[in-house]
C-alpha cells in the first residue's frame, strides 16, 4: 500500500514507524506538519509562534499553516492509507482531505493534554492510544480504539555500548516532581546527571527554555536519540519518572530494549515487564536510594536484569509489533 505518513518531529520517532512499515511491504511518505525547516526557521517559529501563545495568543495562525502544509501533502502522496501521529493542531481541511481513505490516528498523550476531544476523534476514524484510561473512556463513548502502548527503535542502536558508568541518569524534561527526586538522589550521595534542554545551564537553552534559573544538579545539553540510547545503556541506571500519566512513556521500552537498568516509578509497569527480573520499581525516595545503591554495588544482578529487560523488549515491544496492529485498525476504516 502507498502509505502517507503525517507525524510530528518529536526525536525521529516518525523514521522508526516509517522503517517498520516499509518493512511489512508498503511504500511510505513521510510529512513532518511541524516541521520548520533550520536554525533561521525554527527561530522564526519561536518568535511568530510560541512567543504569542506564551503572552496568551491564540494559535490560529499556526493551525492554519501546518493544516495548509498537510493538505498539500495528502494531494501529492496518491495515498491509499493514511496514518496520523498525534494531529491535534490539523484542521478540518486536513481530515476532509483524507476523508473516505482508510486511515488511522495514534495518540501519544493522554486526551486532556492535547487538544483532541472525544467529540473531534469520533470523527475522523480509528484511534489508537496509549492512555489506557483514555481507551476506557474512549469506547464508552463509542469509538472505535484500541490500546496501543509505545514501542522501542530496536534499529536505531542494533548492538548498545558495552560501556560502563557509576552514574544514574534521567535523559528528558524537567517537571518539579523529576528535579526533586534527581535532587535527593544527589543529597544523598547517589553520582546523577541529567540530559536535556530543561535541566542545561548554557545560555542558548536558557533561550530555548525561556528560563533564567538552572537546576544545581550535574547536567548536560540535548542529546540525540541514539547518543540516549548510549548514555542509558553505559550507566549504572536509568531513571523512568512518569508523574501525572497513565499512558507509559517511550522510555520505557527504549531503557529496556537497550538493555539499560531502568528504575521505573510504577508498579503498573508489570502489565508490560516483570518488576524484579526485567525492570527495578520503586515508590518512595528512600525506596530508590536504596535501590540506586544496590545496582551500583551488584553487577551480577543488574546484569542479569540487562539481559532480560533486552530480551522481552525484543520479543514484544518494538515498533514492528505496534505497526502490525495499526494495520489492523486501518483495515476497519
Amino acid at each position: 500500500m502507498r502509505v502517507l505518513l503525517v507525524s510530528p518531529r518529536f526525536h525521529g520517532y516518525h523514521d522508526a514507524i516509517a522503517t517498520s512499515l516499509a518493512e511489512r511491504g508498503h511504500l511510505v511518505t513521510t510529512h513532518l506538519y511541524d516541521h520548520h525547516g533550520g536554525v533561521a526557521g525554527r527561530g522564526w517559529h519561536q518568535l511568530r509562534h510560541q512567543l504569542p501563545q506564551r503572552l496568551g495568543a491564540g494559535s490560529q495562525a499556526l493551525v492554519r499553516e501546518q493544516t495548509t502544509r498537510a493538505v498539500e501533502a495528502v494531494r501529492g502522496s496518491r495515498a491509499q492509507v493514511v496514518v496520523v501521529v498525534k494531529g491535534d493542531t490539523l484542521g478540518p481541511d486536513f481530515w476532509d482531505a483524507i476523508d473516505g481513505l482508510p486511515r488511522v490516528t495514534w495518540l501519544y498523550d493522554e486526551i486532556r493534554r492535547t487538544q483532541w476531544t472525544p467529540e473531534r476523534l469520533a470523527a475522523i476514524g480509528p484511534v489508537a492510544t496509549y492512555s489506557g484510561h483514555d481507551t476506557t473512556d474512549l469506547r464508552a463513548c463509542g469509538l472505535d480504539v484500541r490500546h496501543l502502548p509505545l514501542a522501542f527503535d530496536h534499529r536505531l542502536v542494533p548492538e548498545p555500548t558495552a560501556l560502563r558508568t557509576p552514574q544514574v541518569t534521567f535523559v528528558g524534561a524537567l517537571y518539579p516532581s523529576r528535579e526533586a527526586i534527581l535532587a535527593l538522589l544527589h543529597e544523598r550521595g547517589v553520582p546523577v546527571r541529567a540530559y536535556g534542554r530543561d535541566w542545561s545551564s548554557h545560555p542558548v537553552d536558557r533561550l530555548r527554555t525561556w528560563r533564567v534559573a538552572t537546576p544545581d544538579l550535574p547536567a548536560e545539553r540535548d542529546v540525540s536519540r541514539a547518543r540516549a540510547y548510549d548514555v542509558m545503556t553505559a550507566s549504572a541506571a536509568t531513571l523512568n519518572l512518569h508523574g501525572d500519566q497513565d499512558g507509559f512513556t517511550m522510555r520505557t521500552f527504549e531503557a529496556a530494549g537497550v538493555g539499560a537498568v531502568e528504575l521505573v516509578d510504577r508498579d503498573d509497569v508489570g502489565k508490560l515487564y516483570e518488576p524484579g527480573t526485567e525492570v527495578l520499581t520503586f515508590s518512595g525516595g528512600e525506596e530508590l536510594v536504596e535501590l540506586c545503591q544496590r545496582v551500583r554495588a551488584d553487577r551480577d544482578w543488574t546484569a542479569a536484569i540487562r539481559r532480560a529487560a533486552r530480551a522481552r523488549t525484543l520479543a514484544d515491544h518494538t515498533f514492528d509489533r505496534r505497526v502490525a496492529v495499526l494495520e489492523d485498525l486501518w483495515a476497519t476504516a
